[in-house]
């Protein structure tokens, strides 16, 4: 479906009077504190984030799967999704595809259907932590780090079929993540693990376009629990140092121990320019998946804070990261949750885009630690809701996005088109 323009216009009339009040009290509050609100709002419409194609569909525990009905069939109707989510927040306008699950086969016509809808194509994801159907070998034991070198191979080809499945769509980064690990002591020299994974990658590496990057995701667990070859942010960093100027760490949310400082990861990756991309999350325990800031609100300020940092460095050399969510919605409507992550994501950057990084820099010189807790948390305790919504109804977006969806009987509307019973691909 298709969002009607008129519906959103008088759904956003509705609500305009409340909005203009709590609009006109923040921005005459930031600029009594020195802040640029236009460049604010300019800044918060251009952040953007992507919409992985496996994301539109119910997710699952390892024991059930409950779908709630209406879910896309096809790579056209996961477009048409998420270019129905850029149509209500206009932050919305890519969308990242995982292959082998959605595989264009027209690329040309795929790719005029995502203009279409004001789509362009975020990084291409490979997959070799599944065997696929009539697959001649299996990766039950690895793929890139496989002690057969045919397993090897096979997995290198996947990549470089990714890469080339990218080029036909206006793609520029493939995103490798990797399961190859261990479950128990002595199943595997970590040595030669992690050599011949770097082996694989350097293939996969020399088979980019000039302009790509190659993204490395890393996670400490799961579904090996004893081992991972690619386990941390320095294993993934290590490996992109070696690879060479085209190759960069992408961070996962979910994808780290309990406790972790993030934040301070993102920092040094950031101040070594190899920071290519951000996976958004949140967790209660370990690789939960759960919306966006619904359980760190904090730490995820923290980590854009230290984003914001770097990317308005003068001296940085690190280029604009790649943002995507990877979250999985068991239990919601899966464009609710994405709308929702969304908006938490855009919380996050407004909030530190207002930190006073003059006075926060003086305060850590003085070592005071009181004021610059102060200093941070009356950004993160601000509510720059107001300034979210008007750079997105400045956009052309809605002011309130679920309650939009939710009064245009999406979901509703998506169970009528393709049926109660219908299961997103992929999962």
């Amino acid at each position: 479906m298709k969002l009607d323009a008129q519906h959103l216009q008088a759904h956003n009339q509705q609500a305009i009077a409340d909005h203009r009040a709590a609009f006109d009290y923040t921005a005459a509050r930031l600029t009594g504190q020195g802040l640029d609100v236009p460049q604010l709002l300019d800044k918060i419409a251009a952040l953007q984030i992507a919409i992985p194609s496996w994301a539109l569909g119910t997710g699952g525990t390892r024991f059930a799967r409950f779908s709630g009905g209406g879910e896309p069939r096809t790579l056209e109707e996961k477009i048409a999704d998420v270019g129905l989510l850029h149509a209500i927040n206009r932050s919305s306008g890519a969308i990242s595809l995982h292959i082998p699950w959605d595989i264009p086969e027209d690329a040309a016509a795929i790719r005029a259907l995502a203009q279409a809808h004001d789509l362009v194509f975020d990084a291409v994801n490979s997959n070799t932590f599944q065997d696929q159907p009539n697959q001649s070998l299996s990766y039950k034991f690895g793929s890139l780090s496989h002690s057969d070198k045919a397993h090897r191979q096979l997995a290198v080809r996947h990549n470089i079929d990714v890469i080339r499945h990218g080029e036909g769509l206006g793609s520029k980064a493939l995103t490798v993540w990797l399961s190859d690990g261990s479950c128990f002591p002595g199943q595997q020299n970590f040595r030669k693990a992690f050599q011949r994974t770097l082996e694989s990658l350097q293939e996969i590496y020399t088979a980019l376009p000039v302009d790509w990057k190659i993204l490395i995701e890393y996670k400490p667990y799961e579904p090996n629990f004893y081992s991972t070859v690619i386990q941390d942010w320095g294993t993934s960093h290590l490996l992109a140092s070696k690879l060479g100027k085209k190759a960069y760490s992408l961070v996962d949310l979910g994808h780290h121990l309990p406790n972790t400082n993030i934040e301070q990861i993102v920092a040094t990756l950031m101040m070594e320019g190899k920071l290519g991309g951000f996976h958004f999350n949140d967790s209660k325990y370990g690789d939960d998946d759960l919306t966006v800031g619904s359980i760190r609100p904090y730490q995820l300020f923290l980590i854009f804070n230290e984003l914001v940092y770097g990317m308005e460095d003068p001296a940085s050399i690190n280029p604009t990261p790649a943002w995507m969510i990877d979250a999985s919605h068991n239990v919601k409507d899966p464009l609710e949750d994405l709308l929702q992550s969304v908006e938490a994501i855009k919380i996050a950057y407004t909030q530190a885009l207002l930190v006073n990084r003059e006075e926060l820099e003086a305060a850590r010189e003085n070592n005071d630690a009181a004021r610059a807790q102060e200093i941070l948390q009356d950004a993160f305790r601000t509510d720059v809701r107001p300034l979210v919504a008007e750079a997105r109804q400045r956009s052309g977006g809605a002011l309130n996005p679920i309650g939009l969806f939710r009064h245009a009987n999406v979901r509703r509307q998506l169970v009528q088109e393709r049926g109660l019973k219908t299961i997103s691909t992929g999962l």
